[in-house]
């Protein structure tokens, strides 16, 4: 039975085109896979040997959740790019309308550290659009826009990005990724925020956690599919013909969707957040230290290959994985205080497939699971962007074919 109509087919065209703009771009910079370093817990390694335990690793982008005086001097000329954050409880006297606050704030947790701190970004809060406090958001966007008008008095705007992270629970629908759409009562809300984001070529942070999905529905959602396990059956979308082989990616290109349902198809969106802990409550199905070495250790190996999602193939996407340590002093279940890939100590809460510079690698010409770290390479980048064309190309003229055929 036809089932098609006009108006499926007028949903269809654009998000061909989307395909199309952002499959001929070349791949961007590459980048290393960033980690986000809580700091709940009474055990955890001074700031000083942290940077050492990151250069060890060769981790060069991190994420805090505060602007820590001792974090950001300890990592004053170390190169290791951080995003800062303005806490929730902050936000009504930064998004007034007075921009004194939001100055003042720039002038005592910024300007003392820049540039010899290399902070790239500051995230306005954290999930405060879905934090069910809905006065706190109203104060979000006028929040952002009060600290880039701060750090622009400076000069600092072209170096450190304003955004703020959103969990999934943003979206109305993520299944299909091509039926991604904001929730109707955060329309207008999505619509401030992501006027912001363009106007500032600022990212779209999203806190995308498969790990939540498996957790809720085990006996519906493949674990492969959630563990980015190679050969996973994955899924197909219907009205683009694109296939997923992993969750994470179709979190991402929902969101993107949903953008474009608003009429902003030029924001880049990155992966704030993602993680699995390696051990839960008896009802956190699926936590456990295999399952969060598998997930990381093939997240690690997909940022290698430089890989954008099946709607942007051509974007390498940006990842945070959570977190750098295990927290003992996280509320919530027990999941919350093991997302760590490192022991407080600063030794590896489970084998993921990390070295330190200090390791000697198994070949010198064959990485093994051994030598990865958490440094992305790019020896593949060209190729990597002529597979992204030829690959937007094939898809442009199959879902022109299934077009004329509807």
């Amino acid at each position: 039975m036809n089932n098609s109509s006009p108006r499926r087919k007028i949903t269809i065209i654009p998000i061909l085109l989307l395909l199309l703009v952002y499959g001929f771009g070349f791949l961007r910079e590459v980048k290393s896979l960033g980690i986000n370093y809580g700091q709940l817990g009474d055990n955890l390694l001074p700031p000083e040997k942290v940077l050492q335990l990151l250069r060890a690793y060769k981790i060069t982008k991190t994420r805090i959740y505060d602007t820590n005086p001792k974090i950001l001097t300890a990592f004053a000329n170390s190169g290791v790019e951080l995003i800062v954050t303005v806490e929730n409880q902050r936000l009504a006297a930064l998004g007034g309308s007075d921009p004194q606050p939001a100055a003042q704030w720039v002038e005592t947790q910024i300007r003392p550290f820049f540039p010899a701190t290399n902070i790239t970004g500051i995230a306005v809060g954290n999930e405060v659009i879905t934090d069910g406090d809905t006065l706190l958001m109203g104060y979000l966007v006028p929040a952002m826009v009060n600290v880039r008008r701060a750090l622009a008095s400076l000069g600092f705007d072209r170096n450190i990005k304003v955004s703020s992270p959103h969990s999934l629970a943003v979206l109305g629908n993520s299944y299909p990724p091509s039926g991604g759409y904001f929730k109707p009562e955060l329309a207008g809300m999505m619509q401030q925020f992501l006027k912001f984001l363009a106007e500032t070529e600022s990212p779209f942070w999203i806190n995308a956690y498969p790990f939540f999905a498996y957790k809720d529905s085990p006996n519906k959602i493949p674990l492969d599919y959630v563990l980015f396990n190679p050969g996973a059956a994955g899924t197909v979308d219907p009205a683009t013909n694109l296939r997923y082989d992993n969750m994470m990616y179709a979190q991402v290109d929902a969101v993107l969707v949903a953008m474009y349902r608003l009429g902003f198809n030029a924001v880049e969106v990155r992966v704030s957040e993602t993680g699995w802990p390696s051990k839960g409550d008896p009802n956190e199905v699926g936590a456990s230290p295999e399952n969060a070495r598998i997930f990381n250790g093939n997240l690690m190996r997909r940022q290698r290959m430089n890989q954008g999602t099946p709607l942007r193939p051509g974007l390498r996407l940006e990842v945070y994985v959570f977190a750098l340590f295990n927290e003992n002093q996280k509320p919530g279940p027990t999941s919350e205080r093991n997302y760590g890939l490192f022991l407080p100590d600063g030794t590896l809460a489970y084998d993921v497939g990390l070295s330190s510079e200090s390791a000697v690698p198994s070949s010198p010409s064959t990485p093994s699971a051994a030598t990865i770290s958490l440094t992305s390479s790019a020896p593949k980048a060209e190729h990597m962007e002529y597979q992204s064309f030829v690959h937007t190309s094939i898809l442009f003229f199959l879902g022109c074919h299934v077009i004329l055929t509807m």
